[in-house]
């Protein structure tokens, strides 16, 4: 875990808020078991995934065959949509083809590997090699990579200014603008564009617009662009001025001179026009000012270069929470074995998170409790070592938790800022673009510190930092709302937050929803939820600090 001593394994950064990644994994293996009397075996590779509704595998897809080998480089590849968010688990079975049937049952059942999606992606290079099991012995291993597929990853800036455009309106000039379209297969056109509406001008200048490459050609740069330009009306009936068509490729060229010989600059034609009129030129010219390519590196492509995300637990061992032997309590250990809802949300997110990390280690903290020596605590290791407060992966987590409850007194006040400013001070030694922390923060009750945290929160915005809370139980959490700045951004004294790195989210919605009698679906509809706005967070600050995806960086992280 980047920024702990000890810690040799990462977190490694996960693409979905931002739109899922498609990926592409490829199939190896080394060393089969050889099935066949007289020849070798013929493998093939059957991928499964889990339906997180029924708990049973289906298929995705089959390999081909390949004959007379035990160590097989499969050709054909399998896609699947990646979310950062879930947890995609994956069996892989390799099977030697004995007839054409596609009964699997009628094939030699040679290993199976299962996994998460995510804790291929998150391996350095997007690889894992495994071993391949069958009946509990190691039968050869399996290779699998899992790439992101990069087509259409551009983004292009223009700006657009039009001269001696028609004058459409009796009592003033025009109120221009412009409309792009992406022609299509069967010839049609789908709107990609709209400029803003520049007031009484025959010669506007249109503010600079960003859109995907893939929205205006679909990766095809002689694909025809076309360009209308309107007269605005406020009654909706807007004037037709003219259009252009171009392409990307022209507009890759840049701006040229502005003369009709350039290929940054269009005549404005009404077709209308020029059919009814013979001296008819044009109803004016559009001209590009601006053009500016760039690559919009997507998560996993700081995933499979080395990107580090560093995940910190926070538990409420506040009063409120009532006390751990009663059943009735936030913090109940129930003595079937049930998950509270502070473990259950521990196990929801634990199970995303511990994909990415090679060693599996997470610093666990607690706030709210009073000691054996009678000192109140707000931040405090939960396995009570400080100066390395790793916990060895979800049950570890647990496991501290658990031992926490049976050692320390539930108290209070419900203090955030000490626990945020903890990481914001990890964040704040590692701002190179190499390491990225997330909070977690599971709390039942209203924030006693509000002023701090706000302040804390605000303070760290600009720090590659992400906060998660997950509220549990029955309290008002009303004010959660305000530090989770999706509708308005969080301010103190005057100060606003540099970005929204805040996620609130209620166990109770899910617990009251349509899946409450199954508290896994419960887990993975709340680790959706929490987790879904990490990726757009981590991708902002990226692009604010010009940060690009790099290989693992060599230099330890800051100490504990």
């Amino acid at each position: 875990m980047a920024g702990y001593p000890g810690a040799q394994g990462h977190f490694q950064a996960g693409t979905a808020v931002v739109p899922a990644s498609q990926v592409e994994i490829t199939v190896s293996c080394r060393g089969l078991k050889d099935a066949d009397v007289f020849s070798k075996s013929d493998p093939m590779c059957v991928l499964f995934t889990k339906d997180k509704r029924t708990g049973s595998y289906y298929e995705i897809g089959r390999t081909e065959m390949i004959k007379d080998t035990l160590d097989p480089d499969f050709v054909k590849k399998f896609t699947m949509q990646y979310y950062f968010e879930e947890s995609q688990k994956l069996k892989f079975e390799i099977y030697d083809v004995d007839s054409s049937t596609s009964r699997l049952d009628a094939h030699d059942f040679l290993g199976r590997f299962e996994g998460t999606l995510g804790e291929i992606v998150g391996s350095s290079g997007g690889k894992v090699e495994r071993p391949l099991t069958l009946q509990n012995y190691q039968k050869g291993k399996i290779i699998v990579r899992a790439e992101e597929m990069s087509n259409c990853k551009e983004i292009v800036t223009l700006q657009f200014k039009a001269i001696h455009l028609d004058k459409k309106d009796f009592f003033g000039k025009s109120d221009p603008y412009l409309v792009f379209y992406r022609a299509n297969e069967d010839n049609s056109y789908t709107i990609v564009h709209k400029t803003e509406v520049i007031k009484n001008t025959l010669n506007p200048t249109w503010r600079p617009f960003t859109v995907h490459t893939r929205a205006l050609c679909n990766g095809d740069y002689d694909r025809s662009i076309k360009v209308e330009c309107y007269d605005w009306d406020s009654d909706g009936s807007h004037d037709f001025i003219g259009e252009f068509v171009t392409n990307m490729r022209e507009l890759s060229r840049g701006p040229g001179s502005n003369n009709q010989f350039s290929p940054a600059q269009w005549p404005v034609m009404n077709p209308k026009k020029k059919a009814k009129k013979k001296k008819y030129t044009n109803s004016g010219e559009a001209i590009l000012m601006s053009y500016k390519m760039e690559i919009q590196h997507s998560f996993l492509d700081y995933i499979q270069n080395g990107t580090e995300m560093s995940f910190t637990v926070a538990v409420d061992f506040t009063a409120s929470n009532g006390n751990p032997s009663s059943p009735t309590s936030l913090h109940y250990l129930n003595p079937y074995g049930a998950p509270n809802q502070y473990a259950a949300a521990i196990q929801a997110v634990g199970e995303i998170i511990q994909d990415y990390d090679s060693d599996k280690l997470f610093p666990a903290l607690g706030f709210g409790a009073r000691m054996s020596d009678g000192s109140v605590h707000h931040e405090f290791a939960l396995n009570f070592n400080p100066s390395n407060p790793f916990c060895q992966g979800v049950q570890g987590i647990l496991q501290a938790y658990y031992n926490s409850l049976k050692n320390v007194q539930l108290y209070g006040p419900t203090n955030f800022a000490p626990v945020i400013n903890h990481v914001a001070r990890f964040a704040a030694a590692v701002q190179d673009g190499s390491n990225y922390f997330v909070l977690l923060i599971i709390t039942d009750g209203v924030i006693t510190d509000m002023p701090q945290t706000m302040q804390a929160i605000v303070n760290a915005s600009g720090l590659p930092m992400s906060i998660i809370i997950v509220g549990v139980g029955e309290a008002d959490f009303e004010a959660m709302d305000t530090l989770d700045g999706d509708e308005v951004r969080l301010s103190y004294n005057g100060k606003q937050a540099v970005r929204d790195i805040v996620q609130f989210v209620p166990f109770r919605d899910f617990l009251r929803g349509a899946n409450s009698s199954n508290m896994q679906m419960c887990q993975a509809a709340l680790a959706k939820e929490v987790l879904a706005e990490i990726p757009d967070q981590f991708l902002s600050y990226m692009k604010a600090h010009n940060f690009k995806p790099r290989p693992p960086a060599n230099a330890p992280g800051p100490a504990y």
